[in-house]
């Protein structure tokens, strides 16, 4: 057989496929839906609000705790309003980090967690604010934008 036996041979077999069972008319159109939402279960599963009423130990302060995770690593936030209204976050890490950014608007923050993973970011003001995890072998997680 020839390249040229083929191709017709080919065809034949395309044009008989498309006879006895033809390509549904939504077929492209639920494609292209499918791959435009393939990572909205992944982006929704990442972010995972938990809000906890907690005990008044100190003052009526409101507390807020958030959990980001991309499946192997996770950040942990703990958020509660100081005495000037701004913001402390109290965070997390399951992982070795390089390094922590916190970013508002064009406001980039960076810290370094401890050993045990634990960081902080004091005196924030309130607003949207998204955070951002290195780990040190290069990897990188970052959480939807919240509300502080």
């Amino acid at each position: 057989m020839t390249a040229h036996d083929d191709a017709e041979l080919f065809a034949r077999l395309r044009t008989l496929w498309n006879d006895v069972d033809p390509v549904p008319a939504s077929l492209i159109d639920r494609m292209i839906a499918a791959v435009a939402t393939e990572n909205l279960s992944s982006e929704y599963a990442l972010l995972t609000l938990v809000a906890q009423p907690l005990g008044e130990v100190r003052a009526e302060a409101d507390a807020l705790t958030l959990q980001f995770s991309d499946g192997t690593t996770s950040i942990l936030l703990h958020v509660t309003t100081t005495a000037n209204g701004r913001r402390r976050i109290d965070g997390w890490v399951d992982t070795a980090s390089a390094e922590i950014e916190l970013s508002q608007g064009g406001r980039l923050r960076i810290t370094q967690p401890t050993e045990t993973g634990r960081f902080v970011f004091d005196d924030v003001p309130a607003g949207l604010a998204r955070v951002r995890l290195t780990t040190d072998d290069g990897r990188s997680l970052s959480t939807p934008q919240f509300e502080l």
